[in-house]
């Protein structure tokens, strides 16, 4: 019993921290959401890492707006976003490669707005901004 009421007790705190203290609800828009159904529907997860869950195949990208140093311009993170998603090669036989998604600028665009999103998340300085 005591075993019990210590893992409500966490479970409970951890739930007011997330909910009140991690996320700025305000920054949750209509376009993070859609950013994060389209971050489902085409699996970036089984290679990237986001908040450092996910795979390791790829770069993590819950700062990746900071490591490009555009989290405070939306234009210019949309822009990078596209610009390096379009310019990824394809067909390089023992490359890895980022598959072309044929994203239209409304879709870039709400992907854009949940990299941004996930860049405001207080994950108490984890994963590092390393962009080495």
């Amino acid at each position: 019993l005591f075993f019990i009421l210590i893992f409500v007790g966490l479970t409970a705190h951890s739930h007011l921290y997330i909910t009140s203290t991690s996320t700025d609800k305000a920054t949750l828009t209509e376009s993070v959401a859609a950013g994060k159904l389209l971050w489902e529907k085409h699996a970036c997860i089984n290679c990237h890492t986001i908040l450092g869950e996910g795979a390791y195949f790829a770069p993590e990208l819950g700062n990746v707006m900071k490591r490009w140093a555009v989290q405070d311009d939306p234009q210019a993170a949309f822009e990078a976003l596209k610009g390096w998603m379009q310019s990824m090669p394809t067909g390089i036989e023992g490359r890895r490669q980022m598959p072309r998604f044929d994203l239209t600028d409304d879709e870039f665009r709400a992907l854009t707005d949940f990299l941004l999103f996930t860049g405001t998340i207080n994950t108490q300085n984890w994963p590092p901004n390393d962009a080495g």
